[in-house]
């Protein structure tokens, strides 16, 4: 169906607006806007490639102002198309604004709003378009475009203390590679050479050290493009299907970092499972997006296969139990919401106790990384400082060793 670009004056303002739609012809595209009321300024079919749709993926940040902003409007009244025009006119994210704008052309050529964000998959993700559906359908769109914003704004946190807890230590270990490097190449040299006058005999440390600090000035060139080489190539497996399952699998089983893991995964799916079906999404719907959602192929594996049986007839709970990476208390908060006909209250309350122990295990594994760095800064400088002077503290020793 062809696109046409137009510029409008609405009736009450005089104010010239300008949008796209598609339409049948450009008669049709004129009577669709005549019936609004507007008066056709200009109107234009569209030369650009329609199959470009998708547009781009923007900051989680951008959408959850997008989606609480839509919601507030939409909640006091507003068109639709009135609201999407104002967002757009009002985002300073220049992908976010071609998005919206496409989709309030869509939505005034007579597409649903959940048909409209679909054909932008890199932005509105598959449990956004489901949720919204599920609002339009059920007369709920202001409520569920909240919860919505809601949802993403926990992710949002969770996902910035999670990030915030792991770059204290990261940028800790490479201040302490930078450091090794620099003692290696510049300092440790001007020592060997000092100790090269007393002849054989340095103490073994000394001597190791020494060693490594030559080899690290002659393939120094070697050395770095070979640890990116691995690195990069530890990535590029990881992103295969069987190093994504390799990874999610030891991840998780991890000391320390492991049961972070476990419980965001948990969370993840415990809070998308309950807003989806609090909803009214069809469960097997719902376990169709919680398992491409929660974040790790074994759970993803195992949520799917959960979903074959309830296809069959078995309950949610006896589903899941059989996989242990669920552990025992969703299984038994997930019978209780059976039997009560409140699911998305009880997983509600999970992912909420989930996120607080999460914040808890970051909080003291923060703590106690702390010291455990300093220790480690410690030992390593540390040795080195030591390499060097114990043949200064030995010196008799090494001076009647070279005679």
């Amino acid at each position: 169906m062809p696109r046409f670009t137009y510029t409008v004056k609405e009736p009450g303002t005089g104010r010239e607006t300008s949008g796209s739609m598609e339409a049948s012809s450009q008669d049709a595209a004129i009577k669709v806007l005549l019936d609004r009321n507007y008066l056709v300024v200009n109107i234009q079919e569209k030369s650009a490639k329609q199959g470009k749709t998708a547009g781009g993926s923007v900051a989680l940040a951008d959408l959850v102002v997008f989606t609480r902003q839509l919601a507030t409007m939409v909640d006091a009244g507003l068109a639709m198309v009135q609201s999407l025009q104002a967002l757009a006119e009002q985002s300073n994210n220049k992908i976010m604004k071609d998005v919206v704008r496409d989709v309030c052309s869509r939505v005034e050529g007579g597409d649903s709003f959940s048909a409209a964000l679909q054909r932008h998959p890199k932005t509105f993700p598959k449990l956004y378009v489901r949720m919204v559906d599920a609002g339009e359908k059920g007369g709920l769109l202001a409520e569920i475009l909240a919860r919505l914003a809601t949802y993403m704004e926990n992710t949002a946190r969770l996902r910035k203390k999670v990030k915030s807890a792991m770059m204290y230590p990261i940028m800790v270990t490479l201040v302490a590679i930078g450091i090794t490097i620099f003692l290696l190449t510049n300092v440790v040299p001007v020592f060997a050479q000092i100790f090269s006058g007393f002849g054989k005999g340095l103490p073994a440390p000394t001597q190791f050290l020494i060693d490594l600090s030559n080899f690290v000035r002659s393939y120094i060139l070697y050395v770095l493009p070979a640890m990116g080489l691995l690195v990069y190539a530890w990535f590029a497996f990881i992103h295969t299907p069987k190093g994504r399952e390799f990874w999610d699998r030891t991840r998780i089983k991890l000391p320390l970092f492991g049961s972070i893991a476990h419980k965001i995964c948990l969370a993840r799916f415990t809070r998308t499972f309950a807003s989806l079906v609090r909803s009214g999404v069809p469960i097997l719907e719902v376990m169709n997006i919680t398992a491409n959602t929660c974040g790790n192929v074994v759970m993803e594996k195992a949520i799917k296969v959960a979903s074959g049986d309830i296809e069959k007839g078995e309950g949610i709970s006896a589903s899941l139990s059989k996989h242990e990476i669920f552990p025992t208390m969703i299984i038994r908060m997930l019978t209780a919401g059976e039997q009560t006909g409140k699911i998305d209250a009880m997983l509600e309350r999970v992912a909420d106790f989930l996120d607080e122990e999460i914040e808890t295990t970051l909080s003291g594994l923060t703590s106690l990384i702390e010291p455990l760095l300093i220790v480690f800064l410690g030992v390593v400088v540390g040795g080195m400082v030591i390499c060097m002077f114990l043949p200064i503290f030995k010196l008799s020793e090494v001076v009647s060793g070279g005679r």
